[in-house]
C-alpha cells in the first residue's frame, strides 16, 4: 500500500463567503480515486482525476453539489 499526505478542501457554499474547510493527514490506500470513492459512497458523485508532477494525484470531487478537492502526495 502507498502512504500519502491528503489535502482536502471543501468549498464553503455560503454567500460573500470564500473561506474553505481545510483538512490533513495521512493515508494508506492503493489507490487515491478508490479511497475517495469509499470515503464518499452513497452519495450522487462525480469525479475528475489529475496526475501531477512526482507521483501527486488531485481528485476533483462533486457530492450532492458540494465541491471538493483532494490532493494526494506521496510520502
Amino acid at each position: 500500500m502507498k502512504e500519502y499526505e491528503l489535502v482536502r478542501e471543501i468549498k464553503n457554499l455560503c454567500r460573500n463567503n470564500q473561506m474553505r474547510d481545510v483538512f490533513f493527514e495521512e493515508v494508506a490506500c492503493e489507490s487515491p480515486e478508490s479511497y475517495v470513492r469509499e470515503l464518499l459512497k452513497g452519495r450522487q458523485l462525480e469525479l475528475a482525476v489529475e496526475q501531477g508532477n512526482g507521483g501527486q494525484v488531485t481528485i476533483h470531487a462533486t457530492v450532492d453539489g458540494l465541491m471538493q478537492k483532494f490532493v494526494f502526495t506521496p510520502i
